[in-house]
């Protein structure tokens, strides 16, 4: 018996070692809008940065202990994917006099899947009457994004076959993309049936994204969902209802946004297998971002968490702490003291510790499948 468990231990050892000798991925390159952005939006906003509210305390006090060019207190999921990897942090892929080799991230605040011509470009335009300098509308799409990323191949790779060889060796990964299209839309007086009738369109401009990367040399995708949308604390207060119908009884969150979240994420979910089928060369995963956050407005207590929908950082006071004339960054708006304890940063965006535990959710199942560090 003792022999038996010997060799258990040591095919067991032996397995473990192998598998940590697999081909790591040597880069990252990734795309999306806030729930991703490393930087780029503060570049964009050049000079006047200083005096962007985005980019003041406490945005970044968690873990950088200063505004870091990400919207919330610390570290993004595509953050926490690149340390598990042992990779360094995405840089924003604007940045001057940075070395690409490792990775980049196009990702933008504000950004949208479609042109900006079908959406507005600026998420909450009443920010700019609120007070403090407020991000100028960009005008940043997915297909800006992946133009900057042409852009970037002759610095990573000198020829089409180099940076075939080159980005097979990469994780690439198109993070949430969809928010402010319909956000945009609902926020400005569309019915929650106008933009989903978006749903098919915006769907279809993130599996052409994804189809182009690995016709680019990508043989590793992953793709982001999006958020419950009804959760987050900025519409739960613009698009307040007085039918209490209209609210989940057991989140407390909006049913119509989602709804259409949940509509996106299937949709996107399905395109994205039949795309797979059409590459078997290529693993294009997608990455469930709905299920994770809506666990934990159905039960906080069991995720560490003692608030789910109000914000940690706003000037609001009341059920969900936002206000957007006291919006996190603006004078006089403080950070609660245990960001941990919440899911929600700003009104729209997370908290590191709601991002870390997605993205566990993501490196180690079970909303990722396969999961990302299976793939390593």
């Amino acid at each position: 018996m003792q022999h038996v468990i010997l060799c258990l231990q040591i095919s067991l050892l032996l397995s473990s070692f192998s598998y940590s000798m697999q081909a790591q991925y040597t880069s990252i390159f990734s795309f999306g809008d806030s729930y991703t952005d490393t930087g780029n939006k503060i570049i964009l906003y050049g000079p006047a940065a200083a005096d962007l509210w985005i980019n003041k305390p406490p945005f970044g006090m968690t873990f950088f202990g200063h505004p870091a060019g990400r919207l919330s207190d610390g570290r993004l999921v595509i953050d926490f994917i690149a340390q598990a990897l042992g990779l360094p942090l995405l840089p924003p892929s604007l940045a001057k006099d940075q070395s690409f080799k490792q990775g980049a991230n196009f990702a933008v605040a504000g950004a949208t899947a479609l042109k900006t011509s079908t959406t507005s470009p600026a998420l909450y335009p009443q920010l700019a009457v609120a007070g403090g300098a407020v991000p100028p509308p960009n005008n940043i799409s997915l297909a800006d994004e992946l133009g900057w990323f042409d852009a970037m191949k002759p610095a990573l790779c000198g020829s089409p076959q180099a940076c075939k060889d080159y980005f097979a060796k990469a994780l690439f990964v198109v993070g949430e993309l969809g928010w402010n299209d319909y956000g945009v839309m609902v926020v400005g007086g569309k019915s929650v049936a106008e933009a989903q009738s978006y749903v098919p369109q915006i769907i279809a401009t993130i599996v052409a994204a994804t189809e182009k990367l690995i016709n680019d040399g990508a043989t590793a995708v992953v793709v982001s969902g999006i958020s419950p949308m009804g959760c987050a604390p900025g519409n739960l207060v613009l698009l307040a209802s007085q039918d209490p119908a209209d609210y989940e009884t057991d989140t407390g969150c909006l049913k119509g946004m989602n709804e259409l979240s949940r509509d996106h994420n299937a949709q996107l979910s399905q395109a994205l297998t039949t795309l797979g089928g059409r590459y078997p060369g290529a693993l294009v995963t997608y990455a469930d971002l709905y299920g994770p956050v809506i666990a934990f407005a159905a039960a906080p207590a069991r995720f560490g968490f003692d608030s789910v929908l109000r914000d940690c950082c706003g000037g609001g006071g009341g059920k969900y702490n936002f206000n957007l004339s006291a919006a996190c960054g603006m004078p006089g708006v403080a950070a609660c003291p245990n960001p941990s304890a919440y899911v929600n940063w700003d009104g729209v965006h997370l908290t590191e510790a709601a991002y870390h535990r997605v993205a566990d959710g993501w490196l180690r199942g079970p909303y990722a499948n396969p999961p990302i560090l299976a793939t390593a």
